[in-house]
């Protein structure tokens, strides 16, 4: 019974060394980076089609995919200033 026991603590220790290599901040941050740099890849994206869209005559198109592309940009800074915060 006690063995038992014993053998639970063993395994809620073990585990909680496996989580210990990479601290929560650690994870935060490799996340904002990866979000960063999806978001960047994604706006230059907006942009590309805004301008075909406005090639095409589809002006209005144009106009929202140009309004996502500022948004992300400003979601980028959002994400920049997180990053600072988690850093500090």
């Amino acid at each position: 019974m006690s063995h038992h026991h014993h053998d639970h603590h063993d395994h809620d220790h073990h585990h909680h060394d496996t989580e210990s290599p990479m601290s929560f901040d650690e994870k935060l941050l490799k996340l904002l980076d990866h979000w960063i740099r999806h978001n960047d890849d994604h706006a230059e994206n907006y942009k590309t089609w805004a301008e075909k869209a406005r090639e095409n005559s589809m002006g209005e198109v144009a106009s929202l995919l140009e309004d996502v592309a500022d948004m992300s940009q400003a979601l980028t800074q959002k994400f920049a200033a997180a990053a600072k915060l988690v850093k500090k």
